[in-house]
């Protein structure tokens, strides 16, 4: 069963129209809580698991592109991902893809790629901030995403877990922690 939740959104200011429900400014959009019971992560690089996870019961499944990944093989892995999440052959599993961190030489071209791929989410890993979140959706918007691509947040390190208020509230988009 799905329960209709609203983000929180400031008020919007005087003489603003506030008739949409889609996060543009300051407006809201609603969402439904899905369950997700079993997650699995599939490496990138290998398109036979990539094949395979099309049957597995699972509610959602990340694509993965960073840890999984070999550096020489980053590149590969980064067109089979979208090219899997292009393919709408997951029936109704939420499709997620971790990018390579913005620190790296792969992460604003994961996010380029994904942001066109279709998934339903970016998974960005090690998120230390809200400026991390706003640098992500920026990158999104940039690229082209559409306004249903979320933003997860692996939250992994000692910062990250101290800052994880400041960072829920970063943007509507990020809608879900990993831990």
């Amino acid at each position: 069963c799905h329960k209709e939740v609203r983000r929180y959104s400031p008020p919007p200011s005087a003489g603003t129209n506030f008739s949409g429900t889609l996060f543009l400014g300051t407006f809201v959009m609603a969402q439904t809580v899905r369950p997700r019971r079993s997650v699995l992560y599939m490496p990138g690089a290998n398109t036979r698991a990539l094949e395979k996870a099309r049957i597995l019961p699972a509610d959602a499944l990340i694509f993965d592109l960073e840890d999984a990944v070999a550096p020489d093989a980053k590149e590969a892995a980064r067109a089979n991902v979208v090219a899997a999440a292009q393919s709408r052959s997951y029936g109704k599993r939420e499709i997620a893809i971790r990018c390579n961190g913005l620190g790296t030489e792969w992460g604003k071209a994961d996010i380029a790629a994904i942001a066109k791929s279709g998934a339903d989410a970016l998974l960005v890993p090690k998120v230390e901030s809200a400026a991390e979140v706003h640098n992500v959706v920026a990158l999104l918007d940039a690229a082209g995403a559409p306004a249903t691509m979320m933003v997860w947040a692996m939250m992994e390190t000692p910062k990250g877990i101290l800052r994880a208020e400041e960072i829920a509230g970063a943007h509507p988009r990020l809608s879900l922690f990993i831990m």
